[in-house]
């Protein structure tokens, strides 16, 4: 297991899910904490060893898409086109029908437009929720946030990417503490009627045709000092 997401599996914290270590009694098959763990490992250490163009960077796993996958901004509907990404192959790691999120949609439908090397993340890596409703999602709190922010400082080291494409004000704020010299990029967010508007600057960043926006499902969603927590994340 890659050091990294050995880090990851140690989190814990109130009122949310880790995919890399907890398993969901109504969706996961029995293996699914380890899977999720394993694919992440594997394409991290890809990751390391060749670098990446970019990150993109969202803010927290959505409990219709990474709580499920393990993977940032990637939803049932398209864990396999992720893998695929990095040579591997993967069936899905939860029970029942395929549950799409649309974020993840609207990202893949971009992705599948662009060939360079983007690793995907989140500024939170784990499925913060409300309390008592493990099936919502909630905005991560300052001590998450901390913690999440130091990961992204050590994963930016690791995969030494040219940029940084934040998705949504959060993702870019937190991205811009953390990046030291690599430029931050932000994008709209494509909830809540940004869909547009972020296809239309992941276009101009990466000089692709304009896209076409369909409909598509919809979800029921000067650096500070490091400070060290209990909860510390550290490889």
């Amino acid at each position: 297991m890659h050091a990294f997401v050995s880090a990851l599996q140690s989190l814990r914290f109130e009122n949310c899910f880790n995919p890399y270590s907890d398993r969901c009694p109504d969706c996961d098959r029995a293996d699914a904490p380890m899977r999720r763990a394993s694919v992440l490992s594997r394409i991290l250490q890809a990751v390391e060893s060749e670098g990446v163009d970019a990150i993109w960077v969202g803010r927290d796993l959505g409990y219709r898409g990474g709580r499920r996958t393990g993977l940032a901004l990637t939803d049932d509907v398209h864990i396999g086109r992720h893998a695929a990404r990095w040579g591997l192959a993967e069936e899905r790691f939860t029970l029942g029908e395929a549950i799409a999120e649309r974020t993840a949609a609207v990202i893949w439908s971009v992705l599948d437009r662009i060939d360079t090397r983007l690793f995907l993340w989140n500024v939170f890596p784990l499925h913060p929720h409300d309390n008592g409703k493990p099936f919502s999602n909630r905005p991560h709190n300052g001590k998450e946030r901390q913690v999440g922010e130091s990961a992204l400082e050590q994963l930016i080291a690791l995969a030494r990417p040219r940029r940084i494409v934040a998705i949504g004000a959060d993702a870019a704020a937190a991205a811009s503490r953390v990046a030291a010299d690599v430029p931050v990029f932000g994008v709209r967010h494509p909830s809540y009627g940004g869909q547009t508007q972020f296809l239309r600057q992941i276009s101009d960043l990466y000089g692709l045709p304009p896209a076409k926006t369909g409909r598509m499902a919809s979800d029921s969603q000067h650096r500070p000092e490091q400070q060290r927590l209990e909860l510390e994340f550290t490889l």
